[in-house]
């Protein structure tokens, strides 16, 4: 019994050694000068880099969710909410572009319907009262096969035609497709 508790009293001391925790800082030495103490150097913060937050004149507030990649397959979801005063009559289709890192447009084939990544549940006229919300799928293949490979790094997003896009950062590898394919608005994911 006496020797199990030697070796468990040894096996704590060894486990006990090489138990520093490493860091990027280099140590300094306290007011007594007897021991180094690691201080961390802080990292530069990261700036904000998406679109404002307040309510545009058209009371229509667009947000565009991570990239959901499957397969060589990729969609975000374009959410739109109402954050003004009236009611809102929304009905068909986001209008979406991909741009380039100097904003751009690429010229690619925007196709309405369902994708490996999302069903397109079709257009409906949706009343959309003020701080309720509809969501939308833009997905792409990343397929390269022949030609120039795109990458686009904003989307332009609007929705309904006459309404200023929002411009949302976001890589957009579209390999080399050329396509872009959107679900309908609806209050449902696609």
């Amino acid at each position: 019994m006496i020797r199990l508790g030697w070796l468990v009293a040894v096996l704590l001391l060894v486990g006990g050694c090489g138990t520093e925790v490493a860091t990027d800082a280099a140590p300094r030495r306290t007011p007594d000068g007897d021991a180094a103490v690691a201080t961390p150097t802080p990292g530069p913060t990261p700036k904000p880099t998406l679109p404002p937050t307040k309510c545009p004149p058209s009371g229509g507030a667009i947000t565009v969710g991570p990239v959901d990649p499957a397969l060589g397959h990729r969609a975000v979801t374009v959410k739109l909410t109402n954050c003004g005063s009236k009611t809102l009559v929304v009905d068909g289709y986001p209008e979406v572009a991909v741009l380039n890192a100097r904003r751009g447009k690429f010229e690619l084939i925007v196709a309405r319907g369902s994708s490996y990544m999302a069903t397109d549940p079709g257009p409906t006229t949706i009343r959309l009262a003020r701080g309720k919300s509809v969501l939308a799928s833009v997905a792409w293949s990343n397929t390269v096969t022949y030609g120039d490979n795109q990458s686009g790094a904003y989307f332009a997003i609007s929705w309904r035609k006459g309404v200023s896009p929002v411009i949302w950062p976001e890589y957009v590898d579209i390999g080399t497709t050329g396509k872009i394919t959107l679900t309908a608005w609806n209050p449902k994911p696609a």
